[in-house]
């Protein structure tokens, strides 16, 4: 299926909240991704990464909609050289290989943007189907992380999948 990693604009508004108000999709990011996912957290959302420079945040496009995002966030202090990776999807669009291109591409564009070393994902135990997305996408799995999630009223394990630059360069 096809898709396109762009910048957000304001105009997503109206598909950002459409598909991002989703409890399948808040159950697998952290708190920090509301739901209910309202039409005022996607003004804030959009409002933050409209404005980034360079872009650290894309807009994932599907049929002419935003359908998703996929980001890269700075770590500090001795993680300075590191960026965490997080992404969803609309649910409609689940199971057709989006995420594992979009994740290359982030890759891609991460290692071109910014001046890390290491592209890193943490993925909960439960969810098999990230975890597979980011293996298809040439990412290692790094480490298991017993009960460090707490999701929901329940613990979950968490892992950790990375891509360091010398991985891509070779």
């Amino acid at each position: 299926m096809e898709f396109k990693l762009r910048p957000w604009e304001i105009e997503d508004l109206s598909s950002l909240v459409k598909y991002a108000n989703n409890p399948r999709i808040a159950a697998n990011l952290t708190d920090g991704f509301p739901y209910p996912y309202t039409e005022e957290n996607g003004r804030v959302f959009l409002e933050r990464f409209t404005t980034a420079s360079p872009t650290n945040v894309m807009c994932i496009e599907v049929n002419g909609e935003a359908a998703g995002a996929i980001g890269l966030h700075a770590q500090g202090d001795i993680m300075r050289k590191s960026m965490e990776m997080g992404y969803w999807l609309a649910e409609p669009y689940w199971g057709n290989g989006i995420i594992t291109k979009a994740i290359a591409q982030m890759v891609d564009y991460g290692f071109q943007t910014f001046d890390v070393n290491r592209i890193f994902a943490r993925p909960y135990g439960r969810n098999v189907a990230s975890q597979r997305v980011l293996e298809k996408a040439g990412l290692k799995k790094e480490g298991h992380l017993r009960d460090a999630a707490f999701k929901n009223g329940e613990y979950d394990d968490l892992l950790v999948y990375g891509v360091i630059r010398s991985d891509i360069d070779n």
